[in-house]
Order: structure tokens, then C-alpha cells, then sequence
């Protein structure tokens, strides 16, 4: 019988939807000073090194936890929509935004993320994991023609070369936040990204001694600065490991696409951040922008969901 999530959902999947949301929070909250510390890391490291080497210390943090929990080997099933999630969420996100903000401002690449969700609910519907309402769509393309019209008035009306970089950046990880939300009610949400990041080691170790061998006397020297490294840091523990713990849980909780549209808040909580951690300006139409898009997301919650 197919289960609708939304107002005759009943008490449960309304409890449920809730929990989902809270934990879909708590890992946007996370993922929103990813832009930020990918900025501050590739002003001093190289781009490649940023975007895979994190890679590289998620996964041994992802190995040190299926150790202690005893995880068992993914089932055979499963290794397709790991290896949409290593595509998506372990290479393809963070190595082509590390590349735009060589020259982004991390708050033009935070708007440009807002299509996240959209992007996420396309992906989960292809999949044919959840059908979404007309409702629904119609809020979701909302909120999505707000951040796109907050982007291009930031950019003066026009994309460029490194918006094209995060708009391909937003579409390979909204294809494995969908793929692994869709995992994640089988496998557990910590399971898919500790899965996908050891899966992606193989490939990612000699990719980062190819990529990065030029770079590795001024990494030795400390040449990049402790800002760099901070930055590094976080994206690497942080932005590639514990955020998803949450993330996949809420939307295994809560649905792919509902979970999903918290995402939209995800600009706003990195204009914050970049305005703390790199001095970049916050202005007034920010947060009318921000009050817009809460709003579109609140009335986005009550739309009907089939899953």
C-alpha cells in the first residue's frame, strides 16, 4: 500500500517527518561552512589536494568506524548506488567547487547551492524512489527561482565559468544525496558514506599522489598557512564525514524530498558563515531573501509526498 507522507500521513509519519527534519538540519548546518573552509583551504592548497585529499581522511575515519561497529560488507545490490554516491558526494562535489573558488567569493558559490533540493527531488523521482506533488513541485521551484534571481543579482545578471562549475557540482551531489537517501533506509545512513568512501580510496589515493605531487614540498614546508590547513580541517572531518551521518538519516527518516528542501536554508547559513570566517559582507536583501525562502520551504513541508 503506497504510504503518503503529508497530511493523512497520521501522527507516526508526521513524528517521523519531524525527526527527519531535525537531523536533515543539524547536517545542512554542518554542510553550510563547507563553502567557507573550502575557500580558506584552497587560498593556500592546491584544489585537487583539497577536494580529494579530504576524500582520503574521511575515509580512514569511515574505515576506523565500520571497524568498531562491525559493519558488515555492503550487499551486491547496493555497490551501483555507492559508487553514485562516491561519484557525486566524494569526487565530483568537492573537486569542482574546490576548483570555482579559486575565484567564487564563497558566498556567490553559497546561493548557486540552493538548488540542491530541486536538484534532489528530480534525481529521487528519475529513481523512482518518491512521487511528489504538484504542490510540492511548485514550492520547490519556488524556492529554487529565488536563490537562482539572488545569484544572478549578485553576479550582475549573468553566469560564468565558475558558476557552471557549481551548477555541474550541485548536480553530481544531488545524484548521491538521492541515491543515498534512498540507501540509507536499508543501510543506515552511516554505513553508505563510510561504504562510499572506502570504495572511492582505491581511486582517490593515486588520483591525490598524481595530482598533488607538485605540491607536496610547500605542504611539508607549511607554506600554505594554519588558516589553509583549518580549512582543510573541517572539510575533511567534518563536510565529508560526520554531516552525513545526519544527512542520510534524515531524509531515510524523513524522505528524500522533504529532508530535502531544508537545503534551501543552506545559502543563508553560509552567507553567515562567510561573513564570520572571511570577512565577505552580509547585506539587508540577504535576509529577505532568507525570511522568502524559510517561508517557501514551511509551506513546502505540507505538500504530499508518495513514497
Amino acid at each position: 500500500m503506497t504510504k503518503i507522507i503529508g497530511i493523512h500521513a497520521g501522527l507516526p509519519a508526521t513524528s517521523d517527518e519531524t525527526r527527519g527534519m531535525l537531523l536533515g538540519l543539524a547536517g545542512v548546518a554542518i554542510f553550510s561552512l563547507t563553502l567557507p573552509f573550502t575557500r580558506m583551504a584552497v587560498t593556500g592548497l592546491d584544489p585537487a589536494f583539497v577536494a580529494l585529499g579530504r576524500a582520503l581522511v574521511a575515509a580512514a575515519l569511515a574505515a576506523i568506524w565500520l571497524r568498531w561497529k562491525r559493519a558488515p560488507p555492503p550487499p551486491r545490490s547496493a555497490l551501483l548506488p555507492l559508487a553514485m554516491v562516491s561519484l557525486g558526494c566524494v569526487i565530483g562535489f568537492p573537486w569542482l567547487t574546490s576548483i570555482a573558488l579559486r575565484t567564487l567569493p564563497a558566498s556567490h558559490g553559497a546561493v548557486l547551492v540552493g538548488i540542491l533540493p530541486l536538484a534532489t527531488a528530480v534525481f529521487s523521482a528519475l529513481r523512482g524512489n518518491e512521487k511528489p506533488s504538484p504542490g510540492f513541485w511548485a514550492m520547490a521551484l519556488l524556492g529554487t527561482g529565488l536563490v537562482i534571481a539572488f545569484a544572478l543579482r549578485q553576479s550582475g545578471g549573468s553566469f560564468h565559468l565558475a558558476d557552471l562549475l557549481m551548477f555541474a557540482a550541485v548536480a553530481l551531489a544531488a545524484l548521491g544525496y538521492a541515491e543515498g537517501g534512498r540507501l540509507a533506509r536499508t543501510m543506515g545512513g552511516e554505513q553508505v558514506i563510510c561504504w562510499a568512501l572506502l570504495l572511492s580510496a582505491p581511486l582517490v589515493l593515486p588520483l591525490v599522489l598524481w595530482l598533488s605531487w607538485p605540491h607536496f614540498g610547500s605542504f611539508a614546508s607549511a607554506s600554505a598557512g594554519a588558516g589553509a590547513w583549518l580549512g582543510f580541517a573541517y572539510v575533511s572531518v567534518f563536510s565529508m564525514f560526520i554531516g552525513f551521518f545526519f544527512w542520510y538519516r534524515g531524509m531515510a527518516v524523513g524522505g528524500i524530498a522533504r529532508v530535502g528542501q531544508v537545503q534551501l536554508v543552506q545559502p543563508f547559513l553560509t552567507l553567515v558563515g562567510a561573513a564570520i570566517f572571511l570577512d565577505e559582507p552580509l547585506e539587508l536583501s540577504n535576509f529577505v531573501f532568507a525570511f522568502a525562502v524559510i517561508a517557501v520551504v514551511a509551506a513546502g513541508r505540507k505538500m504530499q509526498v508518495r513514497r
